[in-house]
């Protein structure tokens, strides 16, 4: 399917190395912002305390936010969880303060939220232990909002996240290499894997530059970004390895211009209709898919300008050529011989 088709190629490569000194400046700025300024990480990675609630109508998530974040605990989230009546609230660690006395105090602005008050009430356990629990309750008698459970997520655990974080986007890129070298050429596969890690320290340096909060779904969008951006780097070499087949008079620059050209009505109709969605998450997915979103949009952006004038123009800078990927005759001796102009 193609929206347009473009008859004669575009000179793509020809301004390659324009292209490529924009797109290293633009590395070398993520890489001194993620130096200097470095990542601001989620609770996931720097430890906290988690508060489930469970409301008895459909919880305001934008009121309990703000009620949250006037206690002055610094940077929270706060998300529906299971259905919208159960609210999860996650609170940075702060040495100043216990973390029973966090839950109770985020508990108790809550409460006073919904026109209740807190008392003690005593429980038995399954054990025979007694529990004494928190309880909100009107002067109805109604309990407007129940708290379920509270932990801490220890720096520990976050270290632990951040170390198994590393390791999946390590097993990511070398499984990528693996691939690409063996479905087209080593140096296809060193073209790419730069192109993918280009794309990836440029959201990171957003990230880093804006001090936008690095959680785990912000991972899960840098790990889909990789797959996605080596996705379009090898439609775009499978073209080139067609194209050296077809036009053998072309040179090897003049083969990834056609290849570049002939895939343009793909690339806008794939990533346009990707982008589409990945905005509406943007603008409808309120604060939990708000910085996921964001992490794709800049590396759905990238990712097009990395496959096609970074990728493209390193495989044609390491002297990519067609007999790297066109099989020719070795022997072209006696017609009569069975095995004479056999392929390799």
């Amino acid at each position: 399917m193609e929206l347009f088709r473009i008859k004669r190629d575009l000179p793509l490569m020809k301004h390659a190395l324009i292209f490529n000194v924009i797109s290293f400046l633009t590395f070398a700025a993520a890489v001194f912002f993620l130096i200097t300024r470095g990542l601001h990480f989620s609770i996931e990675f720097t430890g906290g305390t988690v508060i489930e609630a469970e409301y008895a109508q459909a919880a305001n998530i934008e009121k309990t936010r703000l009620l949250v974040e006037k206690l002055g605990f610094g940077e929270v989230q706060v998300q529906n969880f299971g259905s919208t009546r159960d609210v999860m609230i996650r609170l940075p660690l702060r040495a100043d303060i216990k973390q029973t006395e966090q839950v109770d105090l985020v508990f108790g602005e809550l409460c006073k939220a919904e026109a209740g008050t807190i008392s003690q009430r005593q429980s038995v356990s399954d054990k025979g232990e007694s529990i004494s629990k928190q309880v909100c309750s009107t002067a109805a008698g109604v309990e407007p909002i129940k708290l379920s459970r509270s932990e801490v997520v220890g720096p520990a655990v976050g270290a632990e996240l951040a170390q198994d974080a590393a390791k999946a986007l390590l097993a990511t890129v070398v499984g990528i290499m693996i691939y690409l070298a063996f479905r087209f050429e080593w140096k296809f596969a060193v073209a790419g894997i730069i192109a993918n890690l280009h794309d990836v320290v440029i959201i990171l340096g957003f990230f880093a530059f804006f001090q936008w909060e690095f959680s785990l779904s912000v991972l899960a969008a840098v790990l889909a970004v990789l797959g996605y951006s080596v996705n379009e780097s090898v439609v775009i070499f499978d073209r080139v390895r067609e194209a050296f087949r077809k036009y053998r008079k072309l040179t090897t620059h003049e083969v990834i211009d056609h290849a570049i050209t002939s895939t343009m009505s793909r690339t806008i109709i794939t990533h346009g209709s990707t982008q589409m969605m990945v905005l509406s998450m943007l603008i409808f997915g309120g604060p939990t898919l708000h910085y996921f979103a964001v992490a794709l949009t800049i590396g759905i952006l990238f990712g097009i300008y990395s496959s096609v004038f970074v990728a493209a123009a390193i495989a044609m800078w390491l002297g990519v050529k067609r007999e790297d990927l066109v099989s020719t005759p070795v022997n072209k001796g006696d017609p009569d011989d069975p095995n004479a102009g056999a392929l390799v």
